[in-house]
């Protein structure tokens, strides 16, 4: 059965069919967005009692529905300024150390650092640094947030392919994260630099930032574009919001040599939530 769902991956029209979705996702007309948003939240049992409004019907759409924010407190932020914290709900997919310019991906795939970022200048500053993978199930609350505060310094949006990101597509498709769809964002931080990459995936209809709105799908013909002059003054503090999917995939954390280490409770698999205490700030 994995093989054949590789194999659909392949073969399906990933682009259109995600931006098909897009367009659903998009709509406010109530026939549509009304049983779109009631038959998501019954089949992946979405917990509306922690979200700001917890009415489904009062959500102008699905991808109203799907961002939603979530009530006071919900999420506290792990305390301590050494805490390094989780920047979304979700699952880790790994963590660990760049070795040889490589991150894991899964057993017998990783991909590199430089490929990942489009960039082998600003992948040097993460050789022998640490990384951090975490996926984002339907179900969760998909607004990202800033594992410490941080200042905006570059970001780069990658096209590519828009293979779904599960353990699946983790374990068969080489090089996954590198290949799909990604805006990568760096910031400059009191531990140095931190890149923070939202990888895009099948019918992920969106990639947002706080400071720029959508990013990904771009309103062109998709092309590398490297926004070398970043907005001024996009100074983010530790627990606030940076961006969001519209439909959920994948946030990647790179950071310099020495700089975290990870909390030993977590390894591939292990649920996470927005504002735990993902590691420690060395």
């Amino acid at each position: 059965m994995d093989q054949l769902f590789i194999l659909l991956q392949h073969l399906l029209p990933q682009h259109l069919l995600s931006r098909a979705v897009g367009w659903l996702a998009r709509s406010e007309i109530p026939w549509i967005k009304r049983p779109f948003i009631r038959a998501f939240a019954s089949r992946f049992d979405v917990n509306m009692q922690e979200a700001a409004e917890p009415d489904l019907d009062a959500y102008p759409s699905f991808n109203a529905f799907f961002t939603r924010a979530l009530a006071d407190g919900a999420r506290p932020l792990a305390e301590g300024d050494s805490a390094l914290l989780c920047p979304a709900d979700g699952s880790i997919s790994q963590l660990g150390n760049i070795e040889a310019g490589q991150l894991f991906q899964a057993k017998g795939h990783r991909f590199s650092c430089a490929e990942l970022l489009g960039d082998a200048e600003r992948a040097m500053d993460f050789e022998r640094g640490s990384f951090a993978t975490v996926y984002l199930s339907p179900r969760d609350y998909h607004r990202v947030h800033m594992p410490v505060a941080g200042e905006l310094s570059a970001q780069t949006y990658i096209p590519g392919a828009l293979f779904s990101v599960n353990q699946v597509t983790a374990e068969h498709v080489d090089r996954l994260f590198a290949r799909n769809e990604r805006l990568v964002c760096y910031f400059d931080t009191e531990q140095g630099p931190m890149a923070m990459v939202l990888v895009g995936a099948m019918i992920v209809a969106g990639i947002q930032t706080v400071w720029s709105g959508q990013v990904a799908p771009p309103p062109r013909e998709p092309r590398t574009v490297n926004y070398r002059h970043a907005p001024d003054g996009i100074s983010l503090k530790r627990g606030e919001e940076m961006g969001r999917f519209l439909l959920g995939s994948t946030v990647i954390l790179l950071f310099p040599e020495n700089t975290v280490t990870w909390e030993s409770q977590f390894a591939a698999g292990s649920p996470t939530c927005m504002g735990e205490r993902l590691g420690t700030l060395r």
